[in-house]
């Protein structure tokens, strides 16, 4: 298991593990260099026995029992289309990960070590979309390391949606409360952004959105120009997503706290890092009032009526 307390609360810094790709090219072997955050990993192991399983797409390789958990098993060369070297010199590990409550592994062909990483260093992916199994949704962001090399962070999300282990529940069977007011979300999955987004409005209340910290810090100072002393009748509520490029949430709250323009405004975070460590370090050390695993609508509902019914009540009295 990682070390998580490593990396400080609002320090707006993330540690990689940085893991090889190998590609067999016409005349030689291209190296992929690729990095996965490290709250995201439980643990790195040899390939165990694996039980194939039948009729699933080629890049499942099967699945095994890690300490009674079932765990399907992802050849990521495969899944990102690669045509692997037939070479004796590959240390294949599989890269145990957990997020969205899921456990899945990964087979790599190296995991070569761990990386600290500012966010302020991740550069937002822009590759051309349909340029293969990696277009722009399946990296999140580009860093570049020792010798002008380019590291690129996966999507693993991206592939528990393809394969339909994970679908996000975002509907309900209940009646809404309903608010007035706006609603900041942070997020720099558009797909993600979308759904917060259709799920406040849900609850009668606006929404205005930002792809990582540094735009939601520039959208924070627009309003309070705006509104003035008044934003906190007008901003109810801030989602933030936690892992972004430029800035991440932890970060981003830390600055909101140290500005009195913003520290009373409620934000709640609503990430894929879902081991309780980081529920603690969301909650306790980065002053959020509430920390969400994506996506589950009820969860979701519940919590966010929860903080906007105690701010109303707060206001009122």
């Amino acid at each position: 298991m990682f070390d998580e307390n490593i990396v400080k609360t609002g320090s707006n810094e993330m540690e990689l593990v940085d893991f090889r790709i190998f590609k067999q090219g016409q005349d030689k072997i291209y190296e992929g260099i690729y990095g996965v955050n490290v709250s995201k990993v439980r643990e790195i192991i040899k390939i165990p026995t694996l039980t194939e399983l039948p009729g699933v797409p080629e890049y499942i390789e099967g699945i095994f029992d890690l300490r009674g958990i079932v765990i399907p098993v992802v050849n990521l060369a495969k899944w990102m289309q690669i045509t692997e070297p037939e070479s004796t010199l590959l240390k294949p590990r599989v890269i145990i990960t957990e997020f969205s409550n899921i456990l899945i592994g990964f087979i790599v062909h190296e995991a070569k070590r761990i990386r600290r990483i500012n966010w302020r260093d991740i550069e937002p992916a822009s590759f051309s979309a349909g340029s293969g199994a990696l277009d722009k949704g399946k990296i999140t962001g580009v860093t570049r390391i020792e010798n002008d090399e380019v590291l690129l962070i996966l999507d693993l999300e991206s592939v528990i949606e393809e394969l339909g282990i994970y679908s996000p529940k975002t509907d309900v069977d209940y009646k809404l409360e309903k608010f007035s007011g706006t609603a900041l979300i942070l997020d720099d999955s558009l797909t993600a952004r979308k759904r917060v987004k259709d799920m406040m409005q849900q609850l009668g209340l606006q929404v205005i959105e930002a792809k990582d910290g540094v735009e939601g810090l520039n959208k924070l100072e627009e309003l309070s120009q705006v509104y003035g002393e008044n934003l906190c009748d007008i901003l109810k509520i801030i989602i933030s997503d936690v892992e972004m490029p430029q800035m991440d949430g932890f970060h981003f709250a830390a600055r909101l706290k140290d500005d009195a323009r913003f520290k009373d405004i409620p934000i709640v975070f609503n990430s894929s890092l879902s081991n309780e460590f980081m529920n603690e370090k969301g909650v306790q050390e980065a002053g959020g009032e509430g920390y969400l695993v994506k996506f589950n609508a009820s969860d979701f509902f519940s919590e966010i009526t929860k903080v906007l019914k105690k701010h109303q009540s707060q206001e009122q009295g």
